[in-house]
């Protein structure tokens, strides 16, 4: 059902991105049909001891954002009692990402520019996501950014209408619970799978664009 909303994007330059290990299945039924690359953006998430909201994110290139529901007083309050923790923390799931993305499947940042952008969630429950792809997006000059769910609540959707040229949800939920909650089946493949999903899609960077940022990433 998302997939259709997004026909006219069909063979043009656009590239999916998912931004959970769930969003990998979505994203694939929408990269498929509209013939658009497909990449994984994963993060980790850093939260304090007896704390339920996240503290910040890290993506695989160490770009850490923020939570955006604390205030710039409650972070540097949280940094300069936690500043430890937090370095121990972004070190230990940067750590993780990298042996969770050594296969390849993950987003080169410099191969975005001048694409369409889609990122593909499974569930948005706050938009925290979008903050950390913004963040990991800045130096990246794009047509459009267009964010894609099944289902959100109504602050992740103010927060899609805030960050993306266009937004695609096809359910708003009042209490969003948890995105479990609104799948029958809730078995995430593992990661070899979810990177033989991502790595067997029809269209793929061309070689040239991967010598590129191979040599990119070596300098």
């Amino acid at each position: 059902m998302l997939a259709e909303q997004l026909d006219e994007y069909k063979n043009k330059s656009c590239a999916v991105v998912a931004l959970t290990p769930g969003a990998i299945l979505v994203g694939a039924q929408i990269a498929m049909r509209i013939h658009a690359t497909l990449a994984m953006l994963l993060t980790e998430e850093v939260t304090l001891p007896g704390e339920n909201e996240p503290l910040a994110a890290v993506t695989p290139d160490n770009t850490f954002t923020y939570n955006s529901k604390l205030s710039a007083g409650q972070i540097d309050e949280m940094r300069g009692e936690f500043m430890n923790f937090i370095e121990g923390q972004r070190l230990e799931k940067l750590h993780h990402l990298h042996y969770l993305l050594g296969h390849g499947g993950e987003v080169h940042r410099e191969l975005l520019n001048n694409h369409i952008v889609i990122l593909v969630s499974d569930g948005m429950s706050t938009g925290f996501s979008l903050d950390v792809a913004m963040d990991y997006l800045k130096p990246v000059k794009i047509k459009k950014l267009i964010a894609v769910t099944p289902i959100a609540s109504a602050n992740a959707v103010d927060k899609m209408h805030l960050t993306a040229d266009k937004l695609i949800c096809l359910n708003v939920a009042a209490n969003f619970i948890e995105t479990n909650h609104y799948y029958e089946d809730n078995t995430i493949p593992a990661m070899e799978d979810l990177l033989r999903v991502v790595l067997t899609m029809p269209v793929h960077w061309s070689q040239e664009e991967q010598v590129v940022t191979s040599s990119h990433k070596i300098l």
